[in-house]
């Protein structure tokens, strides 16, 4: 018990550094990408902020599953190097034994790898472009007062003046059908709703012309919908009814074979972390870290190229390829000496 909570220590000890390096670094990358979407709208601190926030479980997804696997073997290549994984293996603890006391902790991160990418990264992506086809509306609607041959939909506009959302003296003028269609208001608001334009103009009258009848309305709050970019986001109800959608009509089956495979990265190279962290100092040098990324990119590389072609078949294929070979390597290395 006391050798379980010693190895998980030195484990987290090691982890922690590694992660919030690259999550600081990963996280200002997402930074830039959303501040370079100032060029096209106007964000305030808050608005930044939710983006951000948004952003975070792809974050996540994309340094978990590497810092854990480096930690572990720079955990074990630590240990071997200052002769504890050799007082370790003398009291009749071999490799094997040693990765079972990692095995729960590597199967309880996989499993959250697949909750935040398969679970929450659909959701929040979904989030994220209605969030910005709601601010792109309000970018597009930018009527400024005293002008004329402004448009809002198939209305043209005439204003007073404004302050922020709210306009004075709004004129509304429209043909169709041979029939035209005027609107004077005195208090015109322009309201937002989850990327759906609408105006609501409060105390006025409107009049309807056409070759026969001459029709006034007077209104206390009339509303407006606008039709400008209609937006193509559809509807997100589930992640599982999203998922299904995708596979029944094979869109974006990739993505969710790249989050499947990339969540089970760590669970799957358990092979790989006592095969590169272990080794004898006295005759050997430490090349965990250099062998560890050649893995990495090996896999992300594997995962891109044969998952693209294969698709879902690439959920089972590629880990028993993966597991398979690795412990081939590990059977020819390290299960022979230890």
């Amino acid at each position: 018990m006391k050798l379980k909570h010693y190895l998980h220590s030195q484990l987290a000890i090691t982890f922690f550094p590694i992660f919030l390096g690259l999550f600081f670094i990963t996280s200002v990358i997402f930074l830039v990408k959303i501040a370079a979407l100032t060029s096209i709208i106007t964000l305030n601190f808050a608005e930044l902020f939710t983006l951000f926030a948004y952003a975070i479980p792809q974050v996540l997804f994309y340094t978990m599953p590497i810092s854990f696997f480096l930690s572990l073997v720079i955990c074990l290549a630590k240990l071997a190097s200052e002769y504890e994984l050799t007082v370790i293996t003398s009291f009749g603890l071999n490799p094997v034994n040693i990765l079972k006391i990692f095995v729960p902790v590597t199967l309880f991160l996989s499993a959250m790898l697949l909750v935040v990418s398969v679970g929450l990264i659909p959701k929040t992506k979904f989030l994220t472009k209605q969030f910005l086809d709601k601010k792109k509306k309000e970018a597009n609607f930018n009527i400024k007062a005293s002008q004329f041959g402004q448009k809002f939909g198939d209305w043209l506009i005439y204003i007073d003046g404004k302050d922020d959302k709210v306009y004075d003296q709004v004129k509304l003028f429209k043909t169709e059908k041979k029939e035209d269609q005027f609107i004077v208001s005195k208090t015109g608001i322009l309201d937002n709703e989850n990327g759906s334009l609408s105006f609501k103009l409060i105390d006025g009258k409107a009049f309807i012309i056409n070759e026969k009848e001459f029709n006034q309305i007077d209104f206390r709050s009339m509303y407006i919908n606008d039709s400008i970019a209609d937006s193509k986001l559809g509807i997100f109800t589930d992640s599982y009814s999203f998922w299904k959608n995708n596979i029944k009509n094979n869109i974006d089956t990739d993505d969710l074979t790249f989050y499947v495979l990339t969540a089970l990265f760590p669970l799957i190279s358990l092979f790989l972390v006592i095969t590169f962290g272990y080794f004898n100092p006295r005759y050997e040098k430490n090349r965990a870290v250099f062998y560890s990324l050649i893995s990495v990119v090996l896999y992300y590389v594997l995962v891109k190229v044969i998952g693209d072609e294969i698709l879902l078949h690439a959920l089972y294929i590629i880990p028993i390829i993966w597991i398979f070979g690795t412990y081939i390597l590990y059977s020819r290395t390290i299960q022979k000496e230890y």
